[in-house]
């Protein structure tokens, strides 16, 4: 029987997890199998070979034509989902023993967060978009802190109307975690008319590279901002208008409150830099 599962396809096994999981999953899958050159069986899934699928992410070869390699904590996300993969793959009996045990995590790296002000917000709410439901969505996230994965799932039946105004109840692709997410009456605006099915249809993956770049320069807007930079940013102000560290956890649906901590210490660092505006030098 060992022998038989031996010999199961490991490539196949990593794909149909994809299915159920964050978009991440499927981007390693892609990864993992030009690393196996398209095949690798249950069996071939040893401490040694998992330390040379490491190897290969450190060494930062892309999958695309573009240059440069992967960034450190692109690589550090990346293999904390095989990771996880092998950890499934362990307790669901095909492994015997936890290869996890053997293998080294990757650390992240202190990056710098980039956000919006109040005032860019507001010059972006103000400034015409080429693509009308990515201004919406991108507003949107500055109100809610959703990701643009979950923003393009979002659909009418996760809004509900409870005794003190409208929620969202949903569960995040990246953390799985179910939550009830109050949401204001003029975000609520930016969904539209109520109908059926996704909310923000249209929303396309690629409109969060030049569109969206081209609809923050119009704005006026000169540092790099990204869509994710939009959760930033509302995780940064609601942090700068004294909300409370666990309730922005909360908000963000992180599971640990440490993800949140880095927010804090954005406004920190604000306060200090305001600290040093008046001089009597």
């Amino acid at each position: 029987l060992d022998k038989e599962k031996m010999r199961m396809d490991f490539l196949d096994y990593f794909r149909k997890k994809c299915y159920k999981k964050h978009q991440k999953w499927k981007v390693v899958y892609e990864h993992f199998s030009d690393f196996c050159r398209g095949k690798c069986l249950l069996g071939e899934v040893t401490e040694d070979f998992c330390k040379r699928f490491q190897k290969y992410l450190l060494e930062g070869g892309r999958r695309d034509d573009r240059k440069g390699t992967l960034a450190h904590n692109s690589i550090a996300g990346y293999w904390s989902t095989f990771r996880a993969l092998l950890k499934e793959a362990y307790q669901e009996k095909l492994l015997r023993e936890n290869i996890n045990d053997y293998l080294t995590k990757i650390e992240w790296k202190d990056t710098k967060i980039e956000f919006l002000s109040l005032d860019e917000v507001k010059k972006l709410a103000a400034t015409p978009c080429k693509h009308e439901v990515l201004k919406r969505a991108a507003l949107f996230s500055c109100l809610t802190g959703l990701r643009i994965s979950d923003i393009q799932q979002l659909s009418w039946e996760h809004i509900i109307k409870a005794e003190d105004g409208y929620v969202m109840r949903l569960r995040t692709e990246k953390t799985e975690e179910e939550t009830n997410l109050p949401i204001s009456d003029e975000t609520l605006a930016l969904c539209g008319q109520r109908s059926e099915g996704l909310i923000f249809k249209g929303l396309k993956r690629h409109m969060v590279n030049h569109p969206l770049k081209e609809w923050i320069k119009s704005a006026g807007i000169t540092i790099r901002i990204t869509f994710h930079s939009m959760r930033h940013s509302f995780a940064t102000l609601l942090a700068a208008n004294g909300v409370d560290i666990l309730t922005i956890s909360k908000m963000l649906t992180h599971k640990s409150v440490k993800n949140t901590q880095i927010y804090a210490k954005v406004v920190d660092e604000r306060a200090r830099e305001a600290s040093q505006v008046i001089s009597l030098k």
